[in-house]
């Protein structure tokens, strides 16, 4: 499905210039073009524009209402299998497909991302994350969502611990190792696109927020919330590999050791979204301009240190 067709199309009008044709053009973020095509697309929808300023309030109210309701009855119930299907036929019957293409591609510019650093930290293997390449909405199934957040905690704690043990830090690389950063998404199979599925991205969020604080014990849905803050030290690891603040002005949650309130939890994880595909358009752009000066007649390229 091509969403940068939209774009294409629009005749700018400088009497009236469309706000989301002007972020399209811009390119001072370095996003995938296709997925940056899709995100404008959602934002730009009616669903945002309409519904989700009023389904946010009555979400966080269902969020304090539903942690009430647990400090009141001590019973930690649980079901992350009700709360991945739940999402999955939510996704399959209502949620456009820009939306749907742009949650499939999280979880594997995440492993991506999460195996860069691994790939530049030498002599270091992590063993305790799991990697995620969801190409289908059944993918989701296997509780993907609650993978994701342990897998990034997962990674933290098995990274440093190696290093502690070691009395090392992350330190600049010479030569990167970009093997891990792909930019192929064309094996993401066909996304459902009846007259149903309209809901845009961030209005979905925040449908499926108060989900996760009802089909997670409260221990783990705040655990999942402030997983979204790791998104800063993520960057700070990128950015001493490459030698770069970059990769953290790229991000915007940030202080972990200060959480966010759950009630929050939907927009941070839009922006969680958003954090993730700049950091990992950085990383591709790298890629491109290291295998561009590698290519035979190019002059030399200057090593990132």
């Amino acid at each position: 499905m091509d969403f940068q067709d939209l774009f294409r199309k629009m005749k700018h009008d400088p009497r009236d210039p469309d706000p989301w044709l002007a972020l399209y053009l811009d390119r001072s973020l370095p996003i995938d073009e296709r997925a940056k095509a899709a995100f404008l697309k959602s934002q730009r929808s009616t669903t945002r524009r309409v519904v989700m300023p009023i389904i946010r309030p009555f979400a966080r109210l269902s969020i304090s209402g539903i942690k009430l309701m647990k400090i009141l009855v001590p019973a930690s119930w649980q079901s992350p299998w009700l709360l991945h299907r739940s999402i999955y036929w939510g996704l399959r019957l209502f949620v456009a497909p820009e939306a749907n293409y742009l949650i499939l591609r999280h979880f594997t510019i995440g492993t991506e991302i999460l195996k860069f650093i691994e790939d530049n930290v030498p002599g270091i293997h992590i063993e305790t994350t799991t990697p995620l390449r969801t190409r289908r909405l059944e993918d989701l199934l296997d509780n993907t969502f609650t993978v994701h957040d342990l897998t990034f905690y997962n990674f933290i704690i098995e990274l440093n611990e190696k290093l502690r043990a070691e009395g090392r830090e992350i330190e600049p690389r010479k030569e990167i190792d970009f093997s891990a950063i792909t930019d192929d998404d064309a094996s993401i199979g066909d996304l459902p696109n009846t007259w149903l599925n309209i809901v845009d991205l961030q209005t979905a969020i925040e449908i499926y927020t108060p989900l996760y604080a009802l089909f997670l014990s409260d221990h783990h849905f705040w655990r999942a919330s402030n997983s979204l803050q790791l998104d800063e030290i993520i960057a700070l690891y990128v950015g001493k590999i490459l030698n770069d603040p970059l990769p953290v002005a790229l991000v915007h949650n940030h202080h972990p050791m200060v959480p966010s309130s759950t009630l929050e939890a939907g927009f941070r994880l839009t922006l969680h979204g958003l954090d993730s595909e700049t950091l990992h358009g950085h990383l591709r752009k790298l890629k491109a301009e290291a295998k561009r000066a590698a290519a035979p007649g190019s002059p030399r390229a200057v090593t990132i240190s």
